[in-house]
């Protein structure tokens, strides 16, 4: 055993101390960070950190040529003879002197035009040659924040895991990854296997660095980098980029370099700034300098996202492949102030490998066995970029004390200071913890569920609720009451629920519940409560229709196998009318024609109801089917990212059953058809289609019947695809079959952004139309155009649609606004 040990220590301690170390330089002394280390004529090596420092792993003594490369400085190539391990070598690195020649300057053409042209005819060859391969990847993702506030909207922030000073500055955010990539080209192909994982402070180690998330690749037409960015060398890219060359020089082999500066056409277009760097001849990328502002992204809180690229020439496949890359970021919004960065390392290339028929499967990521266990021996051997000073602190701070903030004793002191009972509680809501124990006890409180309809007139809820979490794999269950009061029918309505589930991979859930409570005679509740407190108290619209439903019900749903999704419920009810029981609003009595009934089928009829008191049970069962839905295997969950390749398929049947009134009992079929494509540079196409038969029509309750989403607002806060623009709320209803579709393409700046003038604006035009059958009545369509990404500077969530419907012959037009986020 004592053998086996020393042997142990002396391979652990041989592979530590065989490297080559140093720091890196600028002429002035000044620490370079993210510069490439290798050996000549290879595309292993390593990065250097934010202070300079590296590491290269290295065991063989003797005489060797180490290469520094990093854009804006000249490559140098270190001759050296090692003769002992670890082997220092500290270097200097000179600035590249970037000049034009005269050739570039006397021609006639731009000559930046000329080398993207050659660029993008060469795209396929080039990226032929490394058309498969693995490689190892490591990457570290750091997040950093400035003067934290202590309080967010009256909310308690902490101390962001240990990691902040005395000015609530520091490190809030460190992880590592190292893993093992395969990818193919055509069909396009990507695995990832995790062999080691770490985040400061944590017990689990889960980081979310994946590979193919840093995977960002300008050979394609459309790069994501936060958003859907048009590449610089897009078969497109003139449209949207002006080209300029800034100058040309040699590589360590020689090789002739042209930098190119990217010139968007249009300041907010979803396009790069900065600098892209050209092998001449090879017509290759050799790096990139780029950045992207929060408007061309789309995400207002980020100020710029930087992007450097560094790639190496392979003479194994005579290419320039990629071997490190940083994203930095800075974030400034609701008195938040982030900073950090993602750096990732490509090493241990082997362009032919040899796949296997189920190499490639749906499941992308897989975690090696105890990967997120390494200890701290183990990442000195494994990590490719050593720590900077702030990083190692980081660690040792905060694993000190992650073992003492999951004491009873420091739990329970957290848990005091976020038990308070405050004064406003009883209107905001209130939860009791004991994270130790991993319970919860919560109050609702009367704001969060306050509302007006002409039934109920100002109604709210209270409720109670208990959540109790079993482990870490998403076993967990919750129970609660609730109690909902109208002011103005003077009713109490209870409900009570009771909810299971059992892990995160499959995700089994029941939920058992039962009680009174008002329902929309369209179950698809196509009426949001704040749209319609809002419409009835100032315009004296009630749109909203409602009847009283006493139930029990319990739901299923799980996913039985990777991307078939399971759910059932079962319903038995008693169903009953209502009737308005105020006029109350703030505008006047006559606006809009006044407040109409609560009869769906008659609005001007306030006595009779648009159906009898009845029992019933309804039994629904479905199936959702994601066709080739891949996945990401987590040590404790499966996290599911879908493939929008192929729809999505949902079939559901439903039977009601044990009426009180026999003639009340139907049978129902439908299904619905869906998919989100993306069309690159030339944006997004979605569609929605839905059909849906009954097996027999019958004289049933209006609530049971197939009804299309109605809108009658002209500020609806409902997703697009859902919903009719014009359409009459209640109007199109049947017992017999119906189909609806939803088409909608959002073009970006695919033409707008073609059109002087206006292209300065970076609207996106969106075109759309919609179309509605049902067996007893005339098709319905609607026909629209649209501005979307309107609003000002990064701040853009707004849309307005101009929609126009035809109906038996009757035209009807109209405006609408939305809010992106809401589509």
């Amino acid at each position: 055993m004592k053998k086996i040990t020393f042997l142990l220590f002396l391979f652990i301690t041989s592979s530590i101390f065989s490297q080559i170390k140093g720091k890196i330089t600028d002429t002035k002394n000044n620490p370079l960070s993210f510069v490439s280390i290798y050996l000549d004529k290879t595309v292993t090596g390593t990065t250097s950190n934010d202070n300079g420092d590296y590491v290269l792993n290295f065991s063989k003594k003797g005489k060797h040529i180490i290469v520094f490369q990093i854009l804006g400085y000249k490559t140098l190539k270190k001759q050296v003879n090692i003769t002992s391990f670890p082997f220092e070598l500290n270097v200097n690195l000179e600035e590249e002197n970037v000049q034009l020649d005269e050739i570039s300057i006397s021609t006639k053409d731009n000559p930046a035009n000329r080398i993207i042209r050659n660029v993008i005819a060469n795209k396929d060859k080039n990226t032929d040659k490394f058309a498969k391969y693995t490689a190892k990847f490591y990457s570290r993702g750091l997040y950093k924040i400035k003067n934290a506030p202590e309080k967010f909207f009256g909310q308690t922030m902490g101390d962001f895991g240990g990691g902040l000073d005395s000015t609530r500055s520091g490190i809030i955010y460190l992880s590592e990854t190292v893993s093992e990539i395969k990818f193919q080209k055509k069909p396009k192909k990507f695995k990832e296997k995790i062999i080691a994982s770490k985040v400061s402070g944590r017990d689990n180690g889960i980081s979310f660095n994946r590979a193919e998330d840093a995977n960002i690749n300008f050979y394609e037409n459309s790069v994501e980098f936060g958003n859907d960015l048009v590449s610089p060398i897009s078969t497109n890219a003139f449209s949207y980029y002006k080209y300029k060359l800034e100058g040309v020089f040699y590589d360590k082999n020689g090789k002739l370099i042209n930098k190119i500066k990217l010139i968007p056409k249009r300041k907010n277009d979803r396009v790069f700034n900065g600098s892209i760097y050209i092998v001449e001849d090879d017509w290759a990328i050799y790096g990139a300098d780029v950045s992207v502002t929060g408007a061309q992204v789309n995400i207002p809180v980020v100020d710029v996202l930087y992007l450097k690229q560094n790639y190496n020439y392979s003479e194994s496949v005579d290419a320039w492949v990629l071997i490190s890359q940083s994203i930095d970021f800075k974030v400034n919004a609701f008195g938040f102030k982030f900073d950090g960065r993602f750096s990732s390392a490509y090493s241990e290339y082997d362009f032919s490998p040899q796949y296997a028929a189920n190499t490639f499967t749906n499941e992308v990521l897989t975690f090696e066995k105890k990967a997120t266990e390494k200890d701290s021996v183990y990442w000195s051997e494994l990590r490719p970029v050593p720590l900077t000073i702030e990083e190692v602190k980081d660690y040792q701070i905060k694993d000190s004390i992650k073992v003492v903030r999951k004491s009873k004793k420091y739990l329970d002191s957290v848990n005091k200071k976020q038990n308070k009972f405050s004064l406003l509680a009883p209107i905001t809501g209130y939860t009791y913890r004991n994270s130790y124990k991993k319970w919860s006890f919560s109050y609702n409180g009367l704001l969060g569920n306050f509302g007006f309809n002409t039934v109920q007139g100002f109604n709210t809820s209270l409720g109670f609720s208990y959540f109790k979490r079993e482990n870490e794999k998403g076993k967990w269950w919750n129970a609660g009451v609730n109690a909902n009061y109208g002011f103005s029918d003077k009713s109490l309505r209870p409900t009570f629920f009771f909810t299971k589930k059992w892990n995160n991979l499959s995700r089994p859930r029941m939920t058992i519940s039962g009680g009174v409570t008002t329902a929309q005679f369209n179950w698809r509740n196509p009426i949001m409560d704040l749209n319609n407190t809002i419409s009835s108290l100032f315009d004296r619209l009630n749109h909203l229709k409602i009847y009283e439903k006493g139930f029990a019900r319990i739901d299923y749903s799980e996913e039985i196998k990777n991307g078939i999704y399971l759910d059932a419920s079962l319903e038995y009810a008693n169903r009953k009318p209502l009737f308005n029981t105020t006029n109350y609003s703030f505008a006047s009595q006559d606006k809009n024609g006044g407040y109409t009934s609560n009869n769906p089928l008659n609005k001007t009829d306030f006595v009779n109801a648009a159906f009898n008191e009845h029992k019933i049970a309804t039994l629904n069962v479905g199936a959702t089917f994601i066709f080739g839905q891949k996945y990401l295997s987590y040590p404790d969950r499966k996290f599911n990212i879908g493939n929008d390749k192929y729809p999505t398929l949902n079939v559901n049947y439903t039977k009601r059953f044990g009426a009180s009134d026999s003639e009340l009992n139907s049978d129902l079929f439908q299904a619905s058809l869906r998919q989100d494509i993306n069309a690159g540079n030339y944006g997004n196409l979605s569609y929605n289609i839905k059909g849906g038969m009954f097996l027999k029509k019958k004289n049933i309750a209006f609530m049971d019947k197939l009804q299309a989403n109605g809108n009658q607002l002209t500020f609806p806060l409902d997703g697009g695809l859902n919903s009719f623009g014009l359409l009459e709320y209640y109007k199109f209803y049947t017992n017999d079959r119906y189909a609806e579709a939803h088409v909608e393409h959002n073009f970006r700046g695919a033409i707008l952004g073609k059109i002087p003038l206006i292209n300065k604006l970076n609207f996106h035009l969106v075109g759309g139309a919609k179309t509605l059958f049902m067996a007893d009545k005339k098709p319905y369509t609607e026909y629209s155009v649209g501005l979307d990404n309107i609003g000002f500077g990064k701040w853009r969530f707004l849309r307005i649609d101009y929609v126009k419907s035809y109906h038996a012959g009757i035209k009807n037009d109209g405006l609408l606004f939305r809010l992106s986020m809401f589509n």
